[in-house]
């Protein structure tokens, strides 16, 4: 058997599969746990062209594309176009900035083998192509998240900066702006990504479970997973940190108000008192 070259592509937050699957005339309605598999005849309509059997597209929930074997970029980009008339927001300028290039090699006299670039196994097994599929899809959706944090971090080390230089007010549109982002990265990472749920088939399969497992361990996806919620609980503390801040400084700004005032009726009160206003 061949070798199968996987490219794993993360271009938006959300993919809206049933509406795909409708239009490709598949009755079926998928859950978030499973990707929307593309391949004969539906993927040759979507390209328009005369597709290879073992060519197929994999469009995950989460926002990620995986192409097994599809050796040309023109087929991608006219397959993302398709994409597009179900998902505008999709943003087609920079598809290759949150991508992955993996292979499998099938060697009988080799123990299996993961790398970088590639993994190596002994036999092949109808669920590698799904599973590393899987893997590579939803780490690429992770380094997406992981800049996207990047990002909030240093929107915060700006208001930081603010504070340091004696600029205490901060509006509440500007810390609801920021806790959405926080929240929507925090979203995106566990009901999108999904990363602690298994495909179905590592719970019929204990080959297929070994298998997911190391490749899930190799591309470190429960370590990425566990330092981006510790950040995420980090900027959550700074924001109430804010919020408790800004509070603060409302608060007192409102009782200096009501001291003047009073201190206005006192002197009213006096002035009456003495006649010099009626």
């Amino acid at each position: 058997m061949m070798d199968i070259s996987f490219k794993a592509i993360s271009i938006t937050n959300e993919i809206d599969l049933n509406k795909i699957a409708l239009q490709c005339g598949i009755p079926k309605k998928f859950t978030w746990e499973e990707p929307l598999i593309l391949r004969g005849r539906i993927l040759q309509t979507i390209l328009g062209k005369e597709v290879d059997e073992s060519k197929s597209v994999l469009v995950f929930s989460f926002g990620s594309v995986v192409f097994i074997n599809h050796s040309t970029d023109d087929e991608i980009k006219v397959f993302l176009n398709y994409l597009q008339t179900f998902e505008p927001e999709m943003d087609l300028k920079n598809i290759g900035r949150y991508s992955d290039d993996y292979s499998l090699h099938i060697n009988e006299k080799a123990a299996l083998e993961l790398t970088d670039e590639y993994v190596v196994v002994p036999e092949y097994e109808p669920f590698y192509p799904e599973l590393i599929s899987t893997v590579l899809a939803k780490s690429v959706a992770l380094e997406k998240t992981e800049e996207q944090l990047e990002g909030i971090h240093d929107r915060l080390e700006t208001m930081i900066d603010r504070l340091e230089k004696g600029k205490l007010r901060i509006g509440n549109k500007e810390l609801a702006r920021t806790t959405a982002k926080i929240l929507r990265h925090d979203y995106n990472t566990l009901a999108y990504i999904m990363i602690l749920d298994k495909p179905d088939i590592t719970w019929k399969s204990s080959n297929a479970n070994e298998f997911y497992d190391k490749m899930m361990d190799f591309f470190e996806l429960n370590d990425r997973h566990i330092i981006l919620k510790s950040k995420t609980e980090i900027l959550y503390n700074i924001i109430d940190g804010f919020s408790t801040i800004s509070h603060s400084i409302r608060g007192l700004f409102v009782e200096w108000i009501v001291v003047i005032l009073i201190v206005i009726e006192i002197v009213i009160t006096v002035l009456q008192i003495l006649g010099w206003i009626p």
